[in-house]
């Protein structure tokens, strides 16, 4: 089912990279190819978008802020230069503490120790029900997904600032059930492969069926009717 609606979101959106399906499992999962070698979230994203099909915990988690926010360490158990953010200050993310402080309260994690291991795949080979759907697009594929959303319901996607994709893209997503959209961050963007004007979106994998049928009907009407 899944793996049907991922070439069909492929084929509408005339995305270039694959959606990336993602699912958060209370142990880990068999018959899976667990990564092989630590990288960051954002990098795992990256890898799924091109073909692969892996899990992967703490163990292969290299970036402590995709540890904190995917939900595999407790902020607590980090250094206190990440639970400060003083790192990003001579990094130039952030002029000084307080603003790392101030921002880092709209950020969201998944509570750590209830989940053991987290699946990344390509949503055409997805054969499980995903927690959430990671898409790499342009404006304009993002623009639809977002009049999909609102097409039957009215509602309205959330858009991420400037916080790590882990929390913007994943965790809020996640959390929130609402479709989420952003430009990324700067650490996603040196760690990924992404052109200059490509944008993120994240449906619930639970709105997604919802979602890739009024993407089709939507096609049928006046205003996204191409000629």
């Amino acid at each position: 089912m899944y793996q049907k609606m991922g070439s069909e979101l492929k084929e509408i959106l005339k995305l270039e990279r694959e959606a990336v399906a993602i699912k958060w499992f209370l142990r880990e999962p068999k018959d899976i190819k667990k990564e092989s070698e630590p990288s960051r979230f954002c990098t795992k994203l990256d890898k799924a978008s091109k073909g692969e099909i892996f899990y992967s915990t703490m163990e292969e988690e290299s970036c402590m802020g995709g540890l904190r926010y995917s939900g595999m360490k407790d902020r607590k158990e980090l250094p206190k230069n990440m639970q400060s953010g003083s790192f990003l200050v001579p990094a130039g993310v952030y002029k000084s503490i307080p603003a790392v402080q101030r921002s880092w309260q709209n950020n969201k994690a998944i509570d750590a120790g209830i989940f053991t291991a987290i699946l990344f795949s390509p949503l055409v080979n997805a054969d499980f029900i995903p927690d959430i759907v990671f898409i790499i697009s342009n404006s304009e594929q993002a623009m639809m997904v977002l009049h999909a959303n609102a097409y039957d319901s009215g509602s309205h996607g959330l858009g991420a600032d400037s916080c790590p994709i882990c929390s913007s893209m994943a965790a809020i997503p996640y959390l929130t059930g609402k479709v989420t959209y952003g430009f990324g961050d700067i650490g996603s963007r040196n760690n990924m492969e992404l052109k200059p004007d490509d944008v993120m979106v994240t449906i619930p994998g639970a709105e997604l069926e919802r979602i890739l049928a009024n993407l089709k009907d939507m096609q049928t009407k006046t205003f996204f009717k191409k000629n």
